[in-house]
Protein backbone atom coordinates (compact mmCIF):
# COMPACT_ATOMS: atom_id res chain seq x y z
CA UNK A 1 0.00 0.00 0.00
CA UNK A 2 1.35 3.51 -0.85
CA UNK A 3 1.03 6.50 0.98
CA UNK A 4 0.95 9.86 -0.81
CA UNK A 5 0.78 13.06 0.70
CA UNK A 6 -1.76 10.80 3.28
CA UNK A 7 -3.54 9.09 1.10
CA UNK A 8 -3.55 5.44 1.12
CA UNK A 9 -3.99 3.40 -2.06
CA UNK A 10 -4.34 0.33 -2.38
CA UNK A 11 -3.78 -1.94 -5.33
CA UNK A 12 -7.00 -2.14 -6.03
CA UNK A 13 -7.08 1.79 -6.54
CA UNK A 14 -3.68 1.51 -8.19
CA UNK A 15 -5.20 -0.88 -10.76
CA UNK A 16 -8.26 1.73 -11.26
CA UNK A 17 -5.69 4.18 -11.71
CA UNK A 18 -4.10 3.07 -14.81
CA UNK A 19 -7.04 1.36 -16.61
CA UNK A 20 -8.47 5.16 -16.33
CA UNK A 21 -5.38 6.64 -17.82
CA UNK A 22 -5.04 3.63 -20.19
CA UNK A 23 -8.98 4.68 -21.49
CA UNK A 24 -10.40 7.27 -19.44
CA UNK A 25 -13.51 6.33 -21.62
CA UNK A 26 -14.00 2.90 -19.97
CA UNK A 27 -17.22 2.21 -18.57
CA UNK A 28 -17.79 1.29 -14.78
CA UNK A 29 -18.71 -1.94 -15.94
CA UNK A 30 -15.51 -2.56 -17.51
CA UNK A 31 -13.48 -0.96 -15.24
CA UNK A 32 -15.21 -3.08 -12.38
CA UNK A 33 -14.37 -6.57 -14.59
CA UNK A 34 -10.87 -5.03 -15.26
CA UNK A 35 -10.34 -4.63 -11.18
CA UNK A 36 -12.38 -7.58 -10.53
CA UNK A 37 -14.93 -5.64 -8.12
CA UNK A 38 -18.65 -5.30 -8.39
CA UNK A 39 -19.74 -1.93 -10.34
CA UNK A 40 -21.19 -0.30 -7.30
CA UNK A 41 -17.94 -1.17 -5.48
CA UNK A 42 -16.19 0.90 -8.44
CA UNK A 43 -18.07 3.58 -8.47
CA UNK A 44 -17.50 4.44 -4.88
CA UNK A 45 -13.81 3.89 -5.37
CA UNK A 46 -13.79 6.13 -8.46
CA UNK A 47 -15.61 8.94 -6.80
CA UNK A 48 -13.14 8.42 -3.54
CA UNK A 49 -10.40 9.18 -5.91
CA UNK A 50 -11.76 12.28 -7.72
CA UNK A 51 -13.05 13.12 -3.68
CA UNK A 52 -9.67 12.92 -2.62
CA UNK A 53 -7.94 14.96 -5.83
CA UNK A 54 -5.65 12.05 -6.86
CA UNK A 55 -8.06 11.80 -10.35
CA UNK A 56 -8.48 15.41 -11.29
CA UNK A 57 -10.18 15.67 -14.51
CA UNK A 58 -10.57 13.30 -17.69
CA UNK A 59 -10.08 14.60 -20.99
CA UNK A 60 -9.29 13.96 -24.55
CA UNK A 61 -6.07 13.28 -26.33
CA UNK A 62 -5.57 15.38 -29.40
CA UNK A 63 -3.31 15.10 -32.41
CA UNK A 64 -1.75 18.81 -32.42
CA UNK A 65 -0.41 17.97 -36.20
CA UNK A 66 -3.63 17.07 -37.01
CA UNK A 67 -5.00 20.54 -36.40
CA UNK A 68 -2.47 22.06 -37.88
CA UNK A 69 0.18 22.94 -35.54
CA UNK A 70 2.93 21.36 -37.32
CA UNK A 71 5.89 22.92 -35.00
CA UNK A 72 6.17 22.40 -30.95
CA UNK A 73 8.66 24.63 -29.26
CA UNK A 74 10.01 25.09 -26.04
CA UNK A 75 10.68 28.42 -24.83
CA UNK A 76 13.24 29.46 -22.26
CA UNK A 77 11.99 32.72 -20.69
CA UNK A 78 14.69 34.44 -18.26
CA UNK A 79 11.63 36.79 -16.73
CA UNK A 80 13.79 40.03 -15.10
CA UNK A 81 11.20 40.97 -12.65
CA UNK A 82 8.63 39.49 -9.65
CA UNK A 83 5.62 41.01 -10.99
CA UNK A 84 4.13 38.25 -12.94
CA UNK A 85 0.92 39.63 -14.02
CA UNK A 86 1.83 40.80 -17.78
CA UNK A 87 3.34 36.95 -18.08
CA UNK A 88 -0.21 36.05 -16.86
CA UNK A 89 -1.85 37.95 -18.83
CA UNK A 90 0.03 37.01 -22.21
CA UNK A 91 -0.34 33.41 -21.70
CA UNK A 92 -4.46 33.96 -20.89
CA UNK A 93 -4.49 35.47 -24.62
CA UNK A 94 -2.39 33.10 -26.52
CA UNK A 95 -3.53 29.36 -27.02
CA UNK A 96 -0.75 28.50 -28.42
CA UNK A 97 0.99 28.07 -25.55
CA UNK A 98 -0.02 24.93 -24.24
CA UNK A 99 2.45 24.34 -20.93
CA UNK A 100 4.19 27.13 -18.93
CA UNK A 101 6.53 26.28 -15.45
CA UNK A 102 7.96 28.20 -13.58
CA UNK A 103 11.54 27.10 -13.01
CA UNK A 104 14.63 27.26 -10.95
CA UNK A 105 18.23 28.01 -12.81
CA UNK A 106 19.01 31.25 -15.05
CA UNK A 107 15.88 31.29 -17.01
CA UNK A 108 12.36 31.49 -14.98
CA UNK A 109 10.00 29.95 -17.30
CA UNK A 110 9.39 27.05 -19.19
CA UNK A 111 6.95 27.34 -22.03
CA UNK A 112 5.87 24.83 -24.51
CA UNK A 113 4.28 26.39 -27.70
CA UNK A 114 2.57 25.07 -30.67
CA UNK A 115 2.86 26.72 -34.08
CA UNK A 116 1.57 26.57 -37.28
CA UNK A 117 4.88 27.46 -39.60
CA UNK A 118 8.08 28.81 -38.35
CA UNK A 119 7.13 32.51 -39.52
CA UNK A 120 3.83 31.54 -36.70
CA UNK A 121 6.51 30.56 -34.29
CA UNK A 122 8.87 33.94 -34.63
CA UNK A 123 5.02 35.79 -33.99
CA UNK A 124 5.00 33.29 -30.55
CA UNK A 125 8.41 33.93 -29.78
CA UNK A 126 8.17 37.37 -30.49
CA UNK A 127 5.33 38.10 -28.04
CA UNK A 128 7.31 36.45 -25.42
CA UNK A 129 10.79 38.11 -25.88
CA UNK A 130 8.43 41.27 -25.12
CA UNK A 131 8.90 40.51 -21.61
CA UNK A 132 13.04 38.86 -21.42
CA UNK A 133 14.91 37.27 -23.26
CA UNK A 134 14.26 33.98 -24.17
CA UNK A 135 15.96 30.55 -25.88
CA UNK A 136 13.90 28.95 -27.79
CA UNK A 137 14.46 25.18 -28.94
CA UNK A 138 12.58 23.31 -31.29
CA UNK A 139 11.30 20.01 -31.21
CA UNK A 140 12.69 17.12 -33.41
CA UNK A 141 10.47 14.29 -32.64
CA UNK A 142 8.98 13.23 -29.05
CA UNK A 143 9.93 9.49 -28.28
CA UNK A 144 7.59 10.09 -24.75
CA UNK A 145 4.92 12.50 -24.82
CA UNK A 146 3.44 11.44 -21.78
CA UNK A 147 3.47 8.65 -19.11
CA UNK A 148 0.97 7.13 -17.23
CA UNK A 149 1.26 7.97 -13.14
CA UNK A 150 1.53 5.50 -10.63
CA UNK A 151 1.69 5.82 -6.55
CA UNK A 152 5.54 7.17 -5.34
Amino acid sequence: MADNNGIALDRTDEAILAALQSDGRMSTAELARTVTLSPSATADRVRRLVDLGVITGYTATVSAAALGYTITAFVRLAYPSGNYKPLHDLLDVTPEVVEAHHVTGDDCFIVKVLARSMSDLERLTGRLATLGPITTNVVYSSPLTGRALSPA
